[in-house]
């Protein structure tokens, strides 16, 4: 089990698809400059934040100062970025210190019309994927990233293994075992967001293997690894994928996806246990044009 695009849309609501962040460098004097640009503070202020950060940072309490102060001159666009760069700094792509945010991220509302073109839930996964990769080594104390999506998504796993746990003093021992041999593949389908799908469609890009990225930081989707998440027949994987050597080359692979999986979808049977039914996915050709919603 792990954390998947498809989680992502389903308990974020943030979209999937779209184009990889990537940030241009920033120092202290461009750190300034930004702020003075998009957020309207004038250069003192500017300096002055600088010196508590120490670097290119921003604290997430003087974002809000500056978000109250905008609103009351009547200066919205100026607000709507403290507001976002707040929003992204404290929960989306939240770091360990929890009171700063990174001002590499304030030109991604330079132009407040074009926000919707960077694959916001990808980043997100992203961001949780890079911490929780340090989150395995013993001596890590804490955690960023968006700490909702990791609890919603081991909620939504518990919840689904909650369907096999009886009541206590119900049954005994091998009772529970003739129950769980007479159990076939389809009886055990595990599909989270089935019941979501009105509101949330499946979307081919969720069945994506490859990298995804968020400026510099790379981490590696392999939800083929996972296929049973999905509803599909799980197969013997591929070996690991080699690190991309360039930056470009993992956006090309993103963007440029097209989907060729054929796993045969496993359906639940009416009535009494039988063998299972399989629906076999649409060819690459035909993915285009029609959606790979699991078959109920």
């Amino acid at each position: 089990m792990t954390i998947t695009l498809d989680d992502v849309a389903n308990i974020l609501g943030l979209p999937i698809r779209g184009e990889f962040y990537s940030p241009p460098d920033v120092d202290r004097l461009t750190t300034c400059n930004l702020v003075a640009t998009l957020l309207g503070v004038i250069t003192t202020e500017i300096w002055e934040e600088t010196m508590k950060t120490r670097s290119a940072h921003y604290r997430l309490d003087w974002l809000k100062e500056v978000f109250k102060r905008q609103c009351a001159t009547e200066r919205f666009d100026c607000a709507a970025r403290a507001y976002l760069l707040n929003l992204v700094g404290s929960i989306i792509f939240a770091d360990k210190s929890h009171t700063l945010v990174d001002a590499k991220y304030l030109p991604l509302f330079r132009y407040l019309d074009g926000i919707d073109k960077y694959a916001w839930g990808s980043a997100a996964l992203v961001v949780i994927y890079d911490y929780l990769s340090d989150a395995c080594c013993y001596d890590t104390k804490q955690l960023g990233g968006y700490m909702t999506l990791l609890q919603g998504a081991d909620v939504q796993c518990f919840a689904r293994m909650n369907k096999w746990c009886y009541k206590q003093g119900k049954h005994k021992v091998h009772e529970y075992r003739r129950i769980i041999d007479a159990l076939t593949p389809a009886d055990v389908i595990c599909r989270s967001w089935e019941n979501h799908r009105g509101v949330i469609p499946f979307d081919d890009i969720m069945l994506y293997t490859g990298h995804i990225r968020l400026w510099s930081t790379v981490v590696k989707y392999l939800q083929e690894r996972c296929l049973r998440q999905f509803g599909y027949i799980q197969y013997i994987h591929s070996p690991p994928l080699p690190d991309p050597s360039r930056l470009f080359d993992v956006d090309v692979e993103w963007l440029g996806y097209v989907t060729t999986v054929s796993h045969p979808l496993l359906v639940r049977p009416d009535g009494v246990p039988q063998v299972p039914h399989y629906s076999v996915l649409p060819t690459s050709a035909d993915a285009s044009s029609s959606q790979l919603a699991p078959i109920l």
